[in-house]
């Protein structure tokens, strides 16, 4: 077999494979031996029509199932040989077939290469949680006017079920403690990811970023319909909804090569845990800078 990989640019690989000789004949032979076992030719049993009959009334159907499976079996030894990471199903042509050779080309996407340097190491900005009186006042204020009384005290603590003032201060303060340290875990990920994709010029498979644009804009959609918005107005905003969401789409693509980059390196295993154990090790390889608050 001869196959030659065209690199067509960072994302896409064009492959042309040439066939002769016994692969061809040997899979026209199987092929014809099975037609010839199910043939229904009138005049004889199945299994019993001479072979020249045979090929003469399933020339075209022999032809067609040598071709859905000589051409998957070859691509696949290509990509195992040429160690491609394909994305998508590939897109094939000029495929010309004869009884003693085949060649056809596929074009196909493939993960490109990244080179992510000085993953470890990158600086990240913690700062330590406070709750300052005001924070605690404007909450106790806004439980105040939900619940229309004048003065919190531990009688309107205990309507709540909490044993007095105190406890419920104490629970309230623990609870924007909480909100403020979810949402600077939001903005550590961030540094994290900015650190890692800043500068990079990478050109993303646009079947990945097709697919992960159609599943943001259906989830979006959802969460559309969830809120009441009816189902014609959705559908009217389709296109300006889709220029909002690609830009989102193409930058979580870009993240997920990136760490499937790191993964490699780090011969982390690219399944459906690949992200968390990627930016676990990320976090305790960072350079912590703890601020008070």
């Amino acid at each position: 077999m001869k196959a030659e990989v065209k690199k067509l640019d960072g994302a896409t690989r064009e492959i042309s494979v040439e066939v002769e000789g016994d692969v061809v004949k040997n899979k026209f032979e199987d092929v014809f031996k099975k037609i010839t076992q199910e043939a229904k030719i009138k005049g004889f049993r199945p299994g019993h029509a001479p072979r020249d009959i045979v090929e003469k009334e399933y020339s075209h159907v022999a032809h067609e199932q040598v071709l859905r499976e000589l051409i998957p079996e070859l691509y696949q030894q290509v990509l195992d040989k040429e160690k491609l990471d394909v994305v998508d199903y590939p897109h094939i042509s000029d495929v010309k077939l004869e009884r003693a050779s085949l060649s056809f080309k596929a074009q196909v996407e493939v993960t490109p290469e990244i080179d992510i340097k000085n993953y470890k190491g990158i600086k990240l900005a913690y700062t330590k949680s406070a709750v300052s009186a005001d924070e605690l006042k404007r909450n106790l204020d806004s439980l105040k006017e939900s619940r229309k009384i004048d003065v919190m005290d531990d009688s309107v603590a205990m309507g709540l079920g909490y044993p007095s003032l105190e406890e419920l201060k104490a629970v309230m303060e623990r609870q924007i403690t909480t909100g403020k340290d979810n949402s600077q875990r939001h903005e550590i990920e961030h540094q994290l990811i900015d650190s890692l994709t800043k500068g990079l010029d990478v050109k993303l498979p646009q079947s990945l970023v097709a697919k992960q644009l159609e599943d943001m804009l259906r989830q979006t959609k959802v969460d559309l319909a969830l809120k009441g918005v009816p189902k014609e107005k959705i559908m009217e905003q389709d296109e300006a909804l889709r220029k909002e969401v690609e830009p989102q789409a193409r930058r979580q693509v870009l993240v997920y090569l990136v760490l499937a980059s790191i993964a490699r390196s780090e011969n982390i295993p690219v399944d459906d845990h690949m992200t968390q154990k990627v930016m676990e090790l990320l976090y305790k390889n960072a350079q912590w800078e703890v601020k008070a608050a």
